[in-house]
């Protein structure tokens, strides 16, 4: 397909040249070699009244079996996480080079262990107002757990609709962290479409998803006792929690002034704990003091030290994807239209007129599960963010029946987690917790993460 135009006029002749046109993307600024090894592609797609919403994706083809090999669309959480998060810190053929501090434009390396090595991966920039995602008027902005699934469900028509080569290949959902709601409510819209009969059925297995939002109330409820049992809480101010509280930590507007005393004590034991990684540094913590400095100390051992632990920080990674994507040349590389956005944030955490107006998807679990659906659940077992116990209680709130029980699954001889399996009917869980891993596993755990993911979409026992 010819590529898009770059867009250098108004935002009314980007729209009316750009319809659901497709740019295949032989290199990018930043990767060495004159061509990328796989086949990327990026595009907008109009969904909502009048398209007025423009939703921007990045596609990269299997490194396998494009026309077997599954295809998945990845919804990266927030909300309002880009896509390219996905693309390059999480699943996706890419990575920033961090071995410089030098401060150069970012440099691109390829991901030995990326996801694309077993399938088709659709990375969506959504909800509207999440990357280069956008709305041509202010009204398009507002969106909403439903809205933004309705939003996805469409996108995903219409992108099989331009590629109808993969509409045969077996579907997945798939997104971590708040993508965990919005994963099952698409999935869920997905079984539902296919049931009605009335238009081309999108040929859907199942999904997956990582340390999974679920249920807003449970989710938190499960962070002290998490944190007691990774030895962040002291038994004392555990067992004064739990018995002032009865088991709610979450809503200190109607608990007791003993339970509100007991959740402060808890809360200053783990507010510097980086949450997403209890065991990586705060970042907040990490400003250099006058007071560590003493006469004796070097100035040049001094910086070495702050550069050390200034690559121990994982947040300070993330900068390298506002300045890739912010420049210009990206931008034209990937043809993003002008003009459509004032600037590119990984994780968009001021979405404008975002509803969250789902608060618990336990219940589409069941259903996804009563219509034959598999399911992988998986969770880095050092994330207290959305923490694994917390995701095993809604599994098991599912009263399905075991069929593997709690057992270590390996790579390389080595324990990479433990896995359990519940059945209904021909439909499974799988649940995996990915052993050292944190909020979003693949970012910490690559190797074992794509090892799990090519096991379950093989249908294998991981």
């Amino acid at each position: 397909m010819v590529p898009l135009p770059y867009c250098i006029t108004t935002l009314l002749l980007c729209l009316i040249t750009a319809a659901a046109a497709t740019n295949i993307i032989l290199t990018l600024p930043g990767y060495p070699e004159d061509t990328l090894p796989f086949h990327l592609e990026t595009g907008y797609i109009g969904v909502g009244e009048d398209e007025q919403v423009q939703l921007f994706y990045y596609f990269v083809e299997s490194e396998g079996d494009p026309d077997e090999d599954p295809l998945v669309l990845w919804l990266t959480g927030g909300p309002g996480c880009s896509g390219f998060s996905g693309l390059v810190y999480e699943i996706g053929p890419l990575r920033f080079d961090i071995s410089s501090l030098d401060g150069s434009f970012p440099r691109l390396i390829l991901n030995p262990y990326s996801w694309t090595k077993v399938a088709n991966i659709i990375f969506i920039d959504s909800p509207v107002g999440t990357g280069f995602s956008y709305a041509t008027t202010p009204e398009g902005f507002t969106s909403s757990d439903t809205k933004a699934t309705m939003d996805n469900y469409t996108f995903l028509k219409k992108w099989l609709s331009i590629h109808p080569r993969f509409i045969k290949n077996r579907l997945y959902i798939g997104g971590d962290s708040y993508g965990g709601k919005t994963v099952t409510l698409l999935a869920l819209e997905i079984a539902m479409g296919n049931g009605g009969g009335l238009e081309q059925r999108m040929n859907l297995q199942g999904y997956f998803i990582g340390n999974p939002k679920a249920d807003e109330a449970l989710d938190v409820n499960e962070k002290f006792p998490y944190a007691h049992r990774m030895s962040l809480i002291s038994d004392e101010y555990f067992e004064l929690a739990k018995s002032s509280c009865n088991g709610n930590y979450s809503d200190q507007d109607t608990s007791s002034a003993e339970c509100r005393y007991a959740i402060h004590l808890c809360g200053e034991c783990t507010k510097n704990v980086n949450h997403a990684h209890i065991l990586d540094p705060n970042c907040n913590l990490l400003s250099p003091k006058r007071d560590y400095i003493v006469e004796d100390d070097d100035p040049d051992d001094l910086l070495f030290m702050l550069k050390q632990e200034e690559q121990r920080c994982r947040n300070n990674n993330y900068s390298d994807s506002a300045v890739w994507a912010n420049d210009q040349t990206v931008q034209e590389a990937l043809y993003v239209r002008n003009g459509t956005i004032r600037e590119w944030i990984r994780c968009n955490k001021s979405l404008s007129g975002y509803e969250i107006n789902v608060a618990s998807v336990i219940q589409y679990h069941q259903m996804l599960n009563q219509k034959g659906f598999q399911s992988l659940v998986y969770s880095g077992d050092h994330d207290m963010l959305v923490p694994y116990i917390g995701t095993i209680k809604w599994i098991r709130s599912l009263n399905l029946t075991v069929e593997d029980n709690w057992r270590p699954w390996t790579v390389d001889g080595q324990v990479a987690g433990y896995t359990e399996k519940y059945k209904n009917g021909e439909a499974y869980i799988t649940f995996a917790t990915v052993k050292g891993a944190g909020h979003t596993a693949p970012e910490y755990m690559p190797k074992q993460c794509l090892a799990m993911i090519k096991r379950w979409l093989s249908l294998f026992p991981l």
